[in-house]
Order: structure tokens, then C-alpha cells, then sequence
């Protein structure tokens, strides 16, 4: 029996999803460039941004599917370089941090958006008010600092209330960014779609035809890019969602199962 008839019960025992774009990474690697969030997308979200699990073999099945697509797969997240990098290591990929304000480029180069002493004391005075609400996480990501209440949904109208406030402080550089259950204030110049755009003019993304991933609406600038450029578009939703995605999927655990599927897949191997 030769290696292909061996691998493909085994294959087809993790079912991949409807979506025959997602097939072609198999079929016709060559064409396409992939790009995933991280929180929500590929690991399940936690009641904290400390408390996320990945799961142990993510990181290899990763690395794997980066192989077959040429390198051709970045991470794109609100979360700032060397905390992703942490999740995967020892696998270092192409990736944009804080929403597109940073980046590491497939060669390595990094580029970030500074900051300056105003915006420093600005994070400081957001945590000394956020004292006041039991529950909330104030998050410093450096060019941007985002107040969490997933764990005191009581506290959404004072973290509502309060950040643009602080939003006006920081001035016309930044924007507010809404999430599950966090807002956040980052460089208003910097989004997942401007992102996968600068991805998309560098080799090995150059030329081909992005496949967006994400479960929010820090996901959708990096849809809407997709979609101008003829790609595709999917959102992790376990419920309907107005959203610019092309199609679904239920959960981070169903992305995962395809993404191990389609790095063990060796019909183009």
C-alpha cells in the first residue's frame, strides 16, 4: 500500500469544513496566502488574556501548513509580538501585532509605532480610574492598551463611558477599538486590513490570493481586504453575526481540526 492510501483514511477522519476555498490550500497551495487571528480564532478565549491554553500540537500543525503554502501563512492579532511568538514557539511567523501597529516582516525586520510620554501617562491614569471597577483588566500592549470585562460585564457602561474620554487624550493619532468585551485605544493609522495589504506586497505573499480568518470585529478590516482582492473571508462564530465574512465556521476547536487536517494532508505533498 503505498504512503498516499495509507494517509487518507486517516485524513478523511478529521473532516474539513464546507468551505472549497479552505480545500484549495490542499489543492492549489501555490495560489494562496493565509492569514489568522489568534484569540477566539485559533485558541479558545479565556476570562483573562493570560489565561488562554494552546493546545500542544497547534504550533507544529502550524508550521506544517505554513511549509505546504510556501511560508505564505501570518498571524495577524491585537496582541503584541513577543507574546505571540510565546504561544508558538519555538516557531517564529510572519506577524502583525496590535491590530497591524507592529509587524515582522517574512524576512525578520520588524516595524513598530512608537509612542510617547503623554501616551505613557495616559495608560497610567487608565489604570489608576480602572481601580475603581472591580473585575476590569487593564492591559498595556505598549502602542496600545486595551481595558477587558469580560469578568465584570456589570462594568461595560464605565468602560464605555471612560474610554473615549481617553481616547480624546490620546488625540487624533489613535482610535478606539471595540472587541468581545474590551475596548481598546491603538494608533489609528495601523488595522489588520492595512496589514495583510503590506503582507500581500512581499514575497512568498506577493501574487497570491488572501484567506482571512477571525472572530471579531478587530477581523472584519482585514475581511473587507480580502474580499477587494478576490480572496475569502471567514469568521469563528457560533451564532450569526453581521459580518463581512464569506462563510463561518463554529467554533476555534473546527478551525484547528481542519488546520491539522490540512497539514497532514500529502495530496500535494
Amino acid at each position: 500500500m503505498s504512503r498516499k492510501e495509507q494517509s487518507s483514511p486517516a485524513t478523511a477522519e478529521v473532516p474539513l469544513p464546507e468551505d472549497p476555498v479552505l480545500r484549495k490550500l490542499v489543492l492549489e497551495p501555490e495560489r494562496w496566502a493565509l492569514f489568522l487571528d489568534i484569540d477566539g480564532t485559533l485558541i479558545d478565549l479565556a476570562e483573562t488574556p493570560d489565561g488562554i491554553v494552546v493546545p500542544p500540537e497547534l504550533p507544529e500543525n502550524l508550521h506544517r501548513l505554513s511549509m505546504r503554502l510556501g511560508g505564505a501563512l501570518a498571524l495577524v492579532t491585537g496582541r503584541a509580538l513577543p507574546y505571540a511568538d510565546q504561544l508558538f514557539t519555538p516557531y517564529k511567523f510572519p506577524i502583525a501585532g496590535l491590530h497591524g501597529s507592529e509587524r515582522r516582516d517574512p524576512s525578520g525586520a520588524i516595524s513598530r509605532v512608537g509612542t510617547d510620554a503623554a501616551f505613557e501617562d495616559l495608560k497610567v491614569a487608565l489604570i489608576r480610574e480602572a481601580s475603581q471597577w472591580p473585575g476590569v483588566l487593564v492591559e498595556d500592549k505598549g502602542a496600545a492598551v486595551a481595558a477587558h470585562y469580560r469578568q465584570a460585564p456589570e462594568q461595560r457602561e464605565a468602560v464605555e463611558a471612560a474610554m473615549p474620554r481617553y481616547l480624546d487624550r490620546a488625540g487624533p493619532d489613535f482610535t478606539l477599538q471595540h472587541g468581545k468585551m474590551v475596548m481598546e485605544i491603538r494608533p489609528a493609522q495601523a488595522s489588520k486590513g492595512h496589514a495583510l495589504r503590506a503582507f500581500l506586497d512581499q514575497p512568498p505573499f506577493q501574487g497570491r490570493k488572501p484567506i482571512a480568518i477571525g472572530d471579531d470585529l478587530t477581523d472584519e478590516a482585514m475581511f473587507r481586504v480580502a474580499n477587494e482582492l478576490g480572496g475569502h473571508s471567514i469568521r469563528i462564530t457560533e451564532t450569526e453575526a453581521e459580518t463581512l465574512a464569506r462563510s463561518t465556521l463554529p467554533s476555534a476547536a473546527a478551525l484547528r481540526a481542519a488546520i491539522t487536517a490540512l497539514a497532514s494532508d500529502t495530496r500535494s505533498a
